[in-house]
């Protein structure tokens, strides 16, 4: 049998997303192996090697991040530079670790967006209560944010300054950075596009029970045809922060005006599957496949 490229698919739990993954990569001939996110582990003796679980990174031929669970300030800085260790040593890391720093950051992807001429709604960061403050003074209805997570979680909207007052009071406790972005209404819904490769591979609609609208707070999904500038919109926002893939979400302002709100970097796709007969993973293992080295670039699909 020709010599497998072999993929890591970095993860620790989320067992839907690694099992269909590595169905679609081992359809394209490639051999995966689990690589524990929570088990990194970088030697510097003779040489400098990062390893995952069992698994030297130097021993596969590409690398897909699938999940990087939460943890201390450490322990993600570890799992990052770990990666980025990987990718300066030459291994194909989907999506690089550049790209997922910077969709982690939802400052970091909101600058980006702005630099890139994409609409975004108005947005401060701070480290100071009095900024804050001033910030929620200046747009009067805004959307609260953890600046690192994702689904939806821990977002508050705002509108009386008195609970502004509280709210980041209660935060600066927290040694928490205020991200503050303006509310935009954008009734029940909005848009998740998938893009991968440069190009949408998929879309739908979320309706949620009110202004949240993520599916892990209990929005429906449904299939979305977007339109041609829709799609440019999502292909540019992935562009703007790096990204080989990622889930790009859309509001629409009551005037019809899209704004991005939010580019992931390791995007979920087990609810938009439902909406599509597109096979998703096999769309990133693809995307995966091309990005493997020159001696497996003609290598045989089975």
């Amino acid at each position: 049998m020709p010599d497998r490229p072999r993929v890591g698919l970095l993860a620790t739990g989320d067992r839907w997303h690694v099992q269909a993954l590595g169905a679609a990569l081992e359809r394209l001939g490639c051999e995966t192996v689990l690589c524990p996110a929570t088990r990194m582990t970088g030697r510097i003796d003779a040489g400098a090697t990062v390893r995952a679980g069992e698994f030297g990174l130097e021993s596969l031929d590409a690398l897909l991040v699938r999940f990087i669970p939460p943890g201390s300030l450490d322990q993600i800085v570890f799992r990052i530079d770990a990666l980025h260790a990987a990718h300066d040593a030459g291994l194909p890391v989907i999506n690089p670790p550049r790209a997922i720093e910077r969709t982690v950051d939802k400052h970091w992807t909101s600058r980006l967006l702005s630099v890139a001429g994409l609409p975004t709604p108005r947005t401060v960061a701070a480290e100071g209560f009095e900024e804050a403050i001033a910030a929620f003074r200046e747009m009067g209805d805004v959307l609260v944010k953890p600046l690192l997570g994702s689904g939806g979680r821990g977002i508050v909207r705002v509108s009386d300054e008195d609970l502004a007052y509280r709210t980041f009071r209660a935060l600066e406790m927290h040694r928490a950075v205020f991200y503050i972005q303006e509310f935009v209404p954008h009734g029940r819904t909005d848009l998740r596009f998938l893009v991968a490769g440069g190009r949408v591979v998929a879309a739908a609609r979320r309706t949620g029970n009110g202004w949240k609208t993520n599916v892990a707070a209990g929005a429906e999904m449904r299939a979305h045809r977007p339109r041609p500038e829709e799609e440019d919109l999502a292909v540019r926002a992935a562009r703007a922060v790096g990204a080989d893939y990622a889930g790009v979400d859309v509001i629409e302002t009551a005037g019809g005006r899209p704004l991005v709100v939010e580019v992931n970097g390791i995007p979920g796709w087990s609810a938009l599957q439902g909406t599509t007969s597109i096979d998703l993973a096999g769309e990133i293992a693809s995307l995966v496949r091309a990005r493997l080295p020159a001696r497996h670039a003609a290598a045989p699909r089975v």
